[in-house]
């Protein structure tokens, strides 16, 4: 299946863009990473930038998308507390992390924080990754609608990320169909905040590109946020087509 891809990414009103994104095929395997380093910690774009290289080195080096879902944030969280090491800023630096990796009709998602990977088909989401944050909790005990969680004054706390120092980074893996006309939208929550699900389709259905597609909704994300101090935002739109 053919894959077309745009990527964007902006430091919106902040003074350095803490955001990275990648991506990079194999044969018929693609594999697409956002990561947001954490505001308030130290070398947060070091670790985010550091984090995207290592998830496009892993890919290459893994014999099939299964091993490398398995193994890739390990991986990860390896290189990036070394280099936490290195600079003495021990469990100071650390980002999210949301992969999609695919090949023919099997897709894995792989996710640690709130960044967020989304599947579109039929103009509809049929999947989309759960943040791992404080209101995100509060949204599975029922307390919350998770409408909410743009607005919530705990969003941005999050529950795990790459960099913490443990011996193991707890993360999600995911496994789903890939069909031709599907789309997908990996993205940091600076870009997902000012942008509904309701406005992703919509604009979906508007746009013959993944290019188009993208540049409307960072134009909305920038119209939404008017009058607010705007976060990095960061994005990769892809569609895949027989």
């Amino acid at each position: 299946m053919k894959t077309e891809y745009s990527l964007f990414t902006n430091k919106g009103n902040r003074p350095v863009n803490e955001d990275s994104a990648g991506f990079v095929h194999k044969g018929n395997a693609w594999c697409f990473a956002v990561c947001d380093g954490l505001g308030g910690h130290q070398k947060g774009d070091a670790a985010s930038s550091i984090a995207v290289e290592k998830i496009k080195e892993y890919f290459l080096s893994c014999s099939d998308i299964d091993s490398f879902a398995r193994g890739v944030i390990g991986y990860v969280q390896n290189a990036v507390i070394n280099e936490q090491k290195k600079l003495g800023l021990v469990d100071k630096m650390k980002t999210t992390a949301v992969i999609l990796a695919f090949d023919g009709s099997r897709g894995i998602s792989v996710h640690t924080g709130d960044s967020r990977l989304y599947q579109f088909r039929d103009n509809e989401v049929i999947f989309q990754t759960e943040d791992h944050s404080i209101p995100q909790i509060l949204v599975r005990m029922g307390e919350m609608d998770k409408s909410e969680i743009r607005s919530h004054p705990d969003r941005n706390k999050l529950l795990r990320a790459i960099g913490d120092d443990r011996e193991e980074i707890k993360h999600d893996i995911f496994c789903f169909e890939v069909r031709s006309g599907d789309s997908f939208l990996l993205c940091s929550d600076g870009f997902w905040e000012p942008v509904t699900e309701e406005d992703m389709t919509g604009l979906l259905k508007n746009s013959n590109s993944p290019e188009k597609w993208l540049k409307k909704m960072s134009e909305l994300a920038v119209k939404n946020s008017s009058g607010k101090s705007m976060d990095n935002y960061t994005a990769i739109a892809v569609t895949v087509k027989g």
